[in-house]
């Protein structure tokens, strides 16, 4: 059976991805005093080879779209919550979003980041609730980013035991 989060991303039409590989040497995500502390990563997919691709590529305000980042954005929140089911084992867990850092790969002049990073927001929001998934934001504008990805983010989760109810899954 599947809990209350993984019901809620199904009926969104989201299967969750097996999380990101990562590039460095570094782990998906950290647990630590009620908090978990998730890497960066960008918006990518997995192709039929089992590779981690940018299915979008480009600077917003140049070659993107606001409607692209934000899509790709949507990708990255994804990825997130693929890492942290698989530090957590139960995104059940999770009792709060606490705070997303964004940063959007701008070409000069480009102002709307935040309209970007919302393609994140709104995923976390619509997933865990407004109450549990509303979260403190930064977004940030950098001229260049890894692979030439257009939007890349940590995030951090508070997070509990499962909840008493685990077992009626």
């Amino acid at each position: 059976m599947t809990g209350r989060v993984e019901r809620r991303l199904a009926e969104l039409g989201i299967a969750l991805p097996r999380p990101p590989r990562a590039i460095g040497n570094f782990a998906y995500g950290i647990e630590h005093g009620g908090l978990l502390y998730l890497s960066g990563t960008y918006g990518t997919a997995v192709d039929p080879d089992d590779q981690d691709v940018l299915p979008i590529v480009g600077k917003l305000g140049a070659e993107l779209s606001i409607e692209d980042g934000y899509r790709s954005a949507r990708l990255m929140a994804i990825n997130h919550l693929a890492m942290a089911k698989a530090v957590l084992g139960d995104l059940d867990r999770v009792t709060r979003v606490i705070r997303l850092l964004g940063f959007v790969n701008s070409a000069a002049g480009f102002r709307d980041a935040p309209s970007v990073l919302n393609g994140a927001s709104d995923l976390l929001i619509e997933v865990f609730g407004p109450e549990q998934g509303r979260h403190a934001r930064s977004a940030l504008y950098q001229h260049e980013l890894a692979r030439n990805a257009p939007v890349a983010g940590e995030l951090t989760l508070a997070v509990g035991p499962l909840p008493d109810d685990a077992s009626a899954k």
